[in-house]
């Protein structure tokens, strides 16, 4: 298989309140719109919201989001209302992880990688 491209797509129980989420509240810049949907920049992927589901958080479905600095990205967020599952925190593999939901509740992970950390070494 030659893989040209991929994205995420995800059929939202609300389109324009998820949207306006991804849109407004993530801050995620627009790919590609649509009559039915929007395409956002999701670093280097994609994620497609369009169409209408029936509702609730797809099954095992999360997203993980590498951002600068998770704790500016707190209070932004916060402060934009978005639902914060659970505050900035180091995690004991190294990672400061917080816990955000979408209005479907799809649970979205921000993450920063601290200097220290072995995924900023380079082994050149």
């Amino acid at each position: 298989m030659d893989v040209l491209s991929s994205r995420l797509l995800l059929h939202p129980s609300d389109l324009a309140a998820s949207q306006q989420f991804y849109r407004d509240i993530l801050g995620l810049a627009v790919y590609r719109e649509f009559p039915s949907g929007q395409v956002f920049f999701l670093g280097n992927g994609l994620l497609e919201v369009s169409g209408h589901g029936s509702g609730g958080s797809p099954s095992g479905l999360e997203l993980w989001l590498q951002v600068r600095d998770v704790g500016a990205e707190h209070a932004r967020l916060a402060a934009l209302g978005a639902p914060v599952l659970r505050a900035p925190q180091l995690e004991p593999w190294g990672l400061i992880e917080m816990w955000i939901a979408d209005p479907d509740g799809v649970r979205i992970v921000l993450v920063q990688v601290p200097a220290e950390h072995p995924l900023r070494r380079d082994p050149r």
